[in-house]
């Protein structure tokens, strides 16, 4: 089960779009290294289709299906250049990352139009154990002009807000 975004609806897909749109204009979506040259081909477009019409789920459906490297990057682990398989959840860890970042995009622009200057953090995926600093983030106010500029130059939720690196918190945010 994927993300619970409580605002998403269709005027806030369409200021996902609009977003979408305005990464398009300036060189294009994030492609993750996790996607294979059919994956970064497909991508974008795939991501455009879940905002306009599906949720993160089918595009992590949609990833898996034959759009990811067998394995990840090389790196190095303790001195030695190591190539890990894949893991089973990138799919997944992709798409939620960024439909949550789009969907955050495109409230904080509907939020910015109507007037409304604060956005609430709140968990949108239950999570297994969850950091301390995502845990006091939950509640939290946040402008959605900061939080917009942020999110169109960072990658991911939980650098946006502010949280230690690392993915899967489950924060998104909400209309108060």
């Amino acid at each position: 089960m994927g993300l619970n975004l409580t605002d998403l609806n269709e005027p806030i897909r369409d200021e996902m779009l609009k977003e979408f749109q305005y990464d398009e204009e300036r060189g294009g979506v994030w492609l993750s290294d996790n996607l294979n040259e059919r994956g970064r081909t497909e991508y974008p477009r795939l991501l455009e289709e879940a905002a306009r019409s599906h949720d993160d789920d089918w595009l992590a459906m949609e990833i898996a299906d034959g759009r990811l490297n067998s394995h990840e990057k090389p790196r190095l682990n303790r001195g030695t250049m190591v190539t890990p398989k894949m893991r089973s959840n990138a799919h997944t860890m992709l798409a939620e990352g960024e439909f949550n970042r789009l969907y955050a995009r495109g409230l904080c622009r509907w939020a910015i139009a109507q007037g409304i200057t604060e956005l609430v953090v709140y968990r949108a995926k239950a999570v297994e154990n969850p950091r301390s600093e995502s845990v006091r983030m939950i509640g939290q106010r946040v402008d959605p002009k900061q939080l917009l500029d942020d999110l169109r130059v960072s990658r991911g939720m939980d650098t946006a807000l502010h949280l230690p690196p690392g993915p899967n918190s489950g924060l998104s945010v909400r209309l108060p």
